[in-house]
């Protein structure tokens, strides 16, 4: 079952969406309406539209955008009802019981999941402590960690046993398909179910509301993976999260330090270098250097210096510096990585290398320079030429210039020349933009239509029209009487008839006819696509003829859809009455 209808137009009515925007987003505002940064996306640019008399919010850079609820869904990757109850804690509502029914909800769901994960966690952190995980304690203080640490961190031990966490939880309760929906257990082709990590010293996965959501294992024999980690699960997205900053997010360091992997992080933080995090089992994304810039305004790279190393660095540079973090490469000298260092040389010397980290743009031209024997000349004009397209990406003229002469000092030619070199660059970059932007600009058609293909519009003169009435309906909800007894099934789009449909019952009902009351039953994309339609300007002052033309167009077309050819004169003289009639009612 779900909410009572009421219940989520109260939670709406006492959620001021600039005031709930406002909380991670600097607003500012211009006329009627606030601007800022998208949070879900990385943007120089204010593109991030709030209204706050629709109480809606739309990027008009990503495409993002809906209600409050739909806002805290997609800000925290959370389920409709995970949302609706972050939105009554901070209003001060009880949440109502939404249950019932046999199933369980995606609430209870994921609830159950975490506590799966709780319980499990505490299980291997039990097992470090015994005979069975005396390899992995003997590990852990071999790398120097503290038993401090190990509790901090939560740290345990996944028995060499195909069930030891399968019985475990079972004395809990829990049976072998809940394991299999955590990820902690897993099934082979006849059928049989085993624990998923087994002999193996555990990283618990923990996110910044502080559950745990998921693990990492660190093998003891010469099996593979040497790590594995939890898949995907309702509660848990490697792409999304980010190992130690729940912890991280606390450092008053200013800048965070990303490493490859667990043991770096926890050695970092040993050592007092409390803002370091890892990625989980896969190279930085987009996501997780929005996530890393929500908490931070410096990122420092610092990963091992090995081919692998420096190829992750240069696929992070551009994700960090897009998210709006000023970034800085740590290269780590006379040590394969922090962990090592810091062991060899002390903490106050990794402080020391810390504060020295070189800039990215130096360092992606050292690393350009690597490629190339400038001894050679017809390298070190490939060099030149290849860190001219690198230094063209850069926004700032002066950045152009400074580094620019970083390159031509490096290679052995005048500033001079390294900046027509730059220059011829960078028109060829502007030259393509404009190009690729002329074609989008010649298919107007085509701006009209949906971002998402599958919303495309079939009729776009009619669904134009629809988007209207829709605009009409969430400027003043009192215009549904004069609607001439239009329904859904009239439109042409789909999603647009449906929303209306929604609209009009919700209003039927003695409830608020909002966008942002229909998060439960849109999908995030066409929700996206509705804050599109409905941030854009719409007048009520001549609202009654807006009404009757928006509905001839959408009754005119929908008389031209469809049917046999003998019946196209009649669709036309009726589509000609209705324009007739319409003219008629507006003389004077």
């Amino acid at each position: 079952m779900a909410f009572p209808e009421r219940f989520l137009d109260e939670l709406l009515a006492r959620t001021d969406i600039v005031d709930l925007v406002s909380e991670s987003v600097h607003l500012t505002k211009k006329g009627n309406s606030y601007w800022g940064c998208c949070p879900f996306h990385s943007e120089k640019t204010p593109s991030f539209h709030v209204v706050p008399d629709r109480q809606i919010y739309k990027c008009f850079g990503c495409g993002k955008g809906g209600g409050a609820i739909n806002f805290v869904m997609e800000l925290e990757n959370l389920p409709f009802r995970d949302a609706v109850a972050v939105l009554a804690k901070r209003a001060g509502m009880a949440v109502p019981d939404a249950g019932g029914g046999s199933s369980p909800g995606m609430r209870e769901r994921r609830d159950r999941l975490l506590e799966i994960n709780k319980q499990a966690a505490r299980a291997f952190h039990k097992w470090l402590y015994t005979p069975q995980g005396a390899e992995g304690l003997a590990y852990l203080q071999k790398r120097g960690l503290s038993k401090a640490t190990l509790t901090n961190f939560g740290l345990g031990f996944a028995p060499n046993s195909w069930d030891a966490l399968i019985r475990e939880l079972g004395q809990q309760g829990y049976d072998k398909r809940d394991l299999l929906d955590a990820g902690l257990a897993v099934s082979n082709k006849d059928g049989r179910i085993y624990d998923r990590f087994r002999n193996r010293v555990m990283f618990p996965i923990i996110d910044i509301r502080g559950s745990v959501i998921g693990f990492g294992g660190r093998v003891m024999d010469d099996s593979t993976p040497k790590y594995l980690n939890s898949p995907d699960t309702p509660v848990y997205n490697k792409s999304r999260n980010v190992f130690a900053l729940n912890i991280a997010k606390k450092s008053k360091a200013g800048r965070v330090i990303l490493t490859e992997g667990y043991m770096d992080t926890i050695a970092l933080h040993q050592a007092g270098f409390d803002s370091a995090v890892a990625s989980l089992g896969t190279s930085l994304t987009e996501e997780h250097a929005q996530l890393l810039s929500r908490y931070f305004k410096e990122a420092v790279i610092s990963y091992d210096g090995d081919k692998a190393g420096i190829a992750a660095a240069q696929r992070a540079i551009p994700l960090l510096e897009k998210a709006g973090l000023k970034v800085k490469v740590l290269r780590v000298t006379g040590a394969k990585d922090p962990d090592e260092f810091i062991k060899a040389y002390g903490r106050d010397a990794f402080a020391r290398l810390l504060d020295k980290s070189e800039n990215q743009v130096d360092y992606r031209l050292a690393q350009i320079q690597g490629k190339y024997d400038l001894e050679d000349d017809n390298q070190r004009v490939a060099f030149l030429q290849e860190a001219a397209q690198m230094i063209s990406t850069l926004h700032s003229a002066v950045e152009r210039e400074i580094y620019g002469g970083h390159a031509a000092q490096t290679a052995g030619v005048t500033p001079e020349t390294m900046a027509q070199e730059v220059n011829r660059a960078l028109k060829s970059r502007l030259r393509k933009a404009r190009k690729q932007q002329e074609r989008r600009d010649l298919a107007p058609a085509s701006q009209l239509q949906p971002k998402n293909r599958g919303l495309r519009y079939e009729n776009i003169r009619s669904a134009r029209a629809e988007e209207g009435v829709l605009r009409l309906i969430l400027l003043d909800p009192s215009l549904l009487d004069r609607m001439e007894g239009l329904t859904g099934a009239e439109f042409s789009s789909p999603l647009l008839g449906k929303t209306f449909d929604l609209l009009r019952q919700r209003a039927e009902e003695g409830l608020s006819p909002h966008l942002a009351a229909l998060a439960e039953d849109l999908t995030g994309e066409e929700m996206d696509h509705l804050a599109q339609v409905a941030a854009q300007p719409e007048s009520t002052a001549h609202s009654d003829r807006s009404i009757r033309d928006y509905i001839s167009v959408i009754r005119g077309e929908g008389l031209l859809r469809g049917g046999s050819p003998e019946d196209d004169l009649l669709r036309a003289a009726q589509k000609k009455y209705l324009e007739k009639k319409a003219y008629m009612e507006e003389k004077p």
